[in-house]
């Protein structure tokens, strides 16, 4: 991790009048006001003429940029210095830990994956990671459709010999005698065994029954928002197992997870041995789901066939293998969405504090706040007594907590606070004083004011020391 410490300037001659929250409420910022709670010197530190700056790698999407207003975001590729990012959006680029520097607050992919993103090592420091669930659903669901129909009529086999008669000249002759080289089958009445059914999984159930096939599902963790998006008619199993066995088509939607549990090579040799002869199966999930062995001992009987977009140094020029590009989101409007998506979740982060589709803090929204609080949030190790050393650092400060939530997720937890500066009851609080010892506190990670003009505000304890 790269600790370069982030210098903020103050600015002395502030317009108090033109302050405002990110919310969009004004607080006045004068010595009135604050002449019973935050010391007014502090001040100048949460209202320079800066703006939030948001690091991009790879290209993304500008229309998905632009729901960032220029009048307080500042968009840079990856060239760009990073010390001065506050947030990292990225689609395929591998970020490394050296490219996130103290003041990065968010990291969002354009995409549903996030293994070129090193979480484990995020949560540790604090910094949320956000994907974009169900984006590129319809992208990756319409690519699925395109396989069942690869699949069944061999296609790319009739598209290739064509072409090798073309150049021979004799394409005109042979189109209607060697047609019957290439026969297939309707997907129609056939039965497509679908596991996991989340965004993607759903949506390609509901079209492929539309197009008269019978569904098999199976997926463990099934939400009730997915469940209500599936086909009337689907056939919900109790494994994988009993969900293929009589399936023509298997279409796998689920995760990749490493380590014990997880989904590596969980379409093995015992799941493989339930297909039947000639099944098709669909892979535009991850290559690493399927074992290759086993599916290539499958594949070697003749009659099966595996349809991917992941390449597979064992499998990529079988006779029964179809291996396209990774082709499942390049459309150009998955693009766009996930750049949308991406954008308004670090804007409602920055601007609220709200926690939504994460893959490693807790879901967190807290009420809008009511006019004349400080938003703050608070990042802290999930261990017990946390929340009340926290609580107890504003009490000592006799400072009210008007609204407060409070969740966690593994060895996270994260706090997002409501405080009314003008309960102090006359004592002059420091601002900068009353963070320090409040992110000094062992077991917190970060602290930040939702507060002024975009890029200050934000504290950081890195393995004891103290970062602004």
């Amino acid at each position: 991790f790269v600790a370069r410490r982030a210098s903020q300037v103050s600015r002395g001659g502030l317009n108090v009048s033109t302050t405002r929250h990110l919310t969009g409420t004004s607080i006045p910022v004068d010595v009135d006001h604050y002449s019973d709670g935050w010391n007014i010197r502090d001040i100048g530190d949460f209202a320079k003429d800066e703006k939030y700056h948001i690091k991009t790698f790879n290209k993304i999407s500008d229309k998905g940029l632009a729901r960032f207003p220029t009048e307080t975001y500042e968009v840079k590729p990856s060239e760009w210095d990073a010390r001065n990012a506050h947030a990292i959006l990225l689609r395929s680029h591998k970020l490394q830990e050296s490219e996130i520097d103290v003041p990065v607050r968010a990291i969002a992919r354009c995409g549903a994956g996030t293994n070129n993103v090193p979480v484990a090592r995020m949560t540790e420091l604090g910094i949320p990671v956000f994907n974009t669930p169900g984006a590129n659903a319809n992208a990756v669901k319409e690519l699925i459709l395109c396989g069942l129909f690869l699949g069944s009529r061999r296609i790319i086999d009739g598209i290739n010999h064509m072409t090798d008669l073309g150049e021979k000249g004799l394409a005109k002759e042979r189109v209607e005698k060697d047609k019957a080289m290439f026969g297939g089958q309707e997907i129609k009445g056939k039965t497509l065994a679908v596991i996991g059914l989340g965004h993607i999984g759903a949506s390609t159930a509901v079209d492929a029954a539309s197009l008269g096939m019978t569904i098999n599902g199976y997926d463990p963790g099934l939400s009730v928002q997915s469940a209500l998006k599936l086909p009337r008619h689907i056939k919900l199993c109790d494994s994988i197992s009993s969900a293929i066995s009589q399936a023509d088509y298997i279409s796998i939607n689920i995760p990749y997870i490493k380590g014990e549990n997880g989904t590596h090579g969980i379409i093995g040799k015992e799941v493989i041995s339930h297909f039947k002869p000639n099944t098709v199966l669909l892979n535009f999930a991850r290559g690493e789901l399927v074992d290759s062995e086993a599916m290539k001992e499958f594949l070697d009987k003749g009659k099966g066939t595996y349809i991917s977009d992941f390449p597979d140094d064992l499998l990529w020029d079988h006779k029964n293998c179809i291996i396209l590009p990774h082709l499942g989101a390049s459309t150009e409007e998955a693009e766009d969405a996930a750049a949308a998506m991406a954008a308004d979740t670090i804007r409602d982060f920055i601007e609220t504090g709200t926690i939504k589709n994460s893959v490693n803090f807790p879901e967190t929204s807290l009420p809008d706040r009511t006019p004349g609080t400080i938003r703050m949030t608070v990042v802290n190790k999930n261990k017990p007594g946390m929340l009340a050393q926290i609580t107890e650092t504003f009490a000592k400060a006799q400072l009210n907590i008007v609204q407060q939530i409070n969740h966690s997720r593994g060895d996270i937890a994260y706090n997002v606070l409501d405080i009314d500066p003008s309960t102090s009851e006359g004592e002059k609080v420091s601002l900068k004083d009353l963070q320090k010892e409040l992110t000094t506190t062992e077991g917190v990670l970060s602290s930040r004011l939702v507060f002024g003009v975009p890029g200050a505000g934000y504290a950081r304890n890195i393995e004891g020391e103290y970062w602004v």
